[in-house]
């Protein structure tokens, strides 16, 4: 047995939903590689702010003059704007909503262009004070680190998701320091599903990147919070209440989103980040909190140092900022931003309570709340806000009341305006759909070499009576044979026995191709495809019989098995 029959063997293997000791090796590589990625990202930003005339990474953009701060926001812009400008449209796709359209267009296939582009893009908007975070460019890196190791080692198509989502929580693991956040942000946002499978590779993903950054730069998290404790049920109904608001928030914040993606459409793209780094200028003059990923300011309103005013202000000017920034193109994340707007409106009720009613917990904990309640609503993922709050605060105490918050803003947000996830929200915009119906779940979970009938024999075109008779005896169900144009027909077995009691008994060959019942337009997948995938092509084309190759070298001419629209109907039923 040569090198590629042993390969694939393992490959047909991790097309099966049990291919877990494969995968939870193959986890550690990706979680290494996305928090290495990570960690460079992160001290190339620094670095940069360190040398420049900034001095503090996080809370460095306050310092600088209005004037200063105009310059350097619509400055950046424009240097962004340009640089993308000379990249090809394709190259310009980037970001969370890019991974979930390859996710679901392209079998998770993530060119290293466009993780380049990301990577030089958000390091710029970081340096020069956008008003985006640095989370949504790290899935973006973190997930292409999981499909370039996916691609390169030619794994199934349903291992491969997987493997994307071992990115994506290992960039969040290692961005926040929080591990379990990653994990269940890469579940619930990208993955859309909870699987055995998927939990145990994801999760040892991420413990590897948030270990290798805790090494860098140690185990603090990404803000401080300080020692928060929930003693009061009476202050429920008011936290139902912020979580209303921050919905309509997170609604409008959403739909301005989707208006400035159209915004400037037909202008050149240097023209659209230009002004979104104009507007993120004009607005940092009043508000310079909204510059950057904005985890000081998030500190600071968490412990109240951020008078109601600012917090309004901060809340409105960052609102604009960010969704103008997002919409018109700007290659940077949401999370952080989405934090910073709902810690700000969360403390300013919180303030607002306290005025009216003493004997409240203090507007840091509102300020934690909104946190919590805004990230959930926007990104449409309740979970990760939960555990991200829980991870950071320290304290169990908290997610009664964060709960309350989240599922109320949740709803809000969700029924009235029949509002998901942005991304997702921005994916129609483009005329693109996350296709995450049950039954599309069901068959990206497993690749066609879990549920292909193996039983096929490869013969040649013409075949002599001896040949046919041994083909007849062994007990295979399927004949598969190559014509001149590399295309395979395949014949029953069932139909060369009709066939052979029907011959001269002086007949000494048979062409295999001269049967009437012999099926010429078969098309062939590869090992790595799922049964989403097949099931397509049989729509596509109208043919209900595929033969399933290996993927790469002499075993792309070899024929594993045969799958039919039954397997795959016989599997979603299962």
């Amino acid at each position: 047995m040569n090198v590629h029959e042993v390969i694939n063997r393992q490959r047909i293997r991790m097309s099966h939903n049990d291919a877990l000791a494969q995968l939870a090796v193959l986890a550690i590589v990706v979680g290494l590689v996305a928090g290495s990625l990570s960690i460079i990202f992160r001290l190339l930003v620094s670095g940069a702010l360190t040398f420049s005339v900034l001095n503090d990474y996080g809370a460095s953009f306050e310092s600088l003059s209005p004037g200063a701060r105009f310059l350097l926001c619509a400055g950046g812009g424009l240097l962004i704007g340009l640089l993308f400008q000379l990249m090809s449209i394709s190259t310009r796709q980037i970001g969370v909503v890019h991974v979930l359209e390859r996710l679901a267009y392209h079998h998770g296939r993530l060119p290293l262009k466009n993780a380049a582009a990301q990577f030089v893009g958000a390091a710029l908007c970081m340096i020069t004070g956008q008003s985006v975070g640095r989370e949504g460019p790290a899935v973006h890196m973190g997930a292409a680190a999981g499909a370039t190791i996916s691609d390169a080692l030619k794994i199934p198509h349903n291992a491969g998701r997987i493997l994307i989502a071992c990115g994506v929580a290992s960039a969040i693991g290692a961005g926040f320091n929080t591990p379990l956040a990653g994990v269940i942000f890469a579940m619930e946002v990208v993955l859309m599903e909870y699987t055995i499978l998927g939990f145990a590779p994801v999760i040892i993903a991420s413990l590897t990147a948030t270990s290798l950054a805790r090494i860098v730069f140690g185990d603090a998290p990404a803000f401080s919070v300080p020692g928060i404790e929930w003693s009061s049920t009476g202050e429920l109904p008011y936290v139902m209440l912020m979580g209303v608001v921050i919905g309509l928030s997170a609604a409008a914040f959403i739909k301005a989103t989707a208006f400035f993606s159209h915004v400037l459409e037909t202008k050149p793209y240097w023209a659209r980040i230009a002004l979104a780094g104009l507007i993120t200028g004009a607005l940092a003059v009043p508000a310079p909190e909204i510059m950057g990923i904005g985890y000081d300011t998030v500190g600071l309103a968490v412990v109240g140092q951020i008078s109601m005013a600012a917090l309004v202000l901060i809340f409105f000017a960052k609102m604009i900022a960010t969704s103008t920034a997002i919409g018109l193109g700007m290659p940077g994340g949401l999370i952080a931003p989405t934090l910073l707007m709902g810690a700000c409106l969360g403390g300013s009720m919180g303030m607002m309570a306290n005025d009216l009613v003493s004997g409240l917990h203090d507007e840091g904990l509102y300020a934690l709340l909104g946190a919590c309640a805004m990230m959930g609503a926007v990104l449409h993922a309740p979970l990760a806000a939960l555990v991200a709050i829980l991870e950071l605060s320290g304290t169990h105490s908290v997610i009664l009341p964060a709960m309350i918050a989240v599922v109320s803003a949740l709803i809000t947000k969700r029924v009235p305006f029949g509002l998901k996830s942005v991304y997702h929200v921005l994916m129609r915009e483009r005329g693109l759909d996350y296709r995450n119906a049950p039954i599309n779940q069901a068959l990206r979970r497993a690749g066609v070499a879990s549920v292909m009938d193996k039983n096929v024999l490869q013969m040649e075109r013409v075949i002599s009576m001896a040949a046919a008779r041994k083909a007849l005896e062994s007990n295979q169900h399927w004949i598969a044979v190559y014509a001149d144009n590399g295309q395979a027909s395949l014949l029953a077995i069932a139909d060369l026995a009709v066939h052979l009691s029907n011959l001269a008994a002086d007949s000494s060959e048979i062409d295999l191709f001269s049967l009437s019942t012999v099926i010429k337009d078969s098309t062939p997948v590869t090992i790595l495809e799922t049964m989403q995938e097949a099931y397509e092509i049989m729509k596509a084309t109208g043919i209900e019989l595929l033969y399933v190759t290996g993927a790469n070298g002499k075993s792309a001419r070899r024929i594993y098995g045969v799958i039919t629209r039954e397997h795959i109907e016989r599997h979603y039923r299962a």
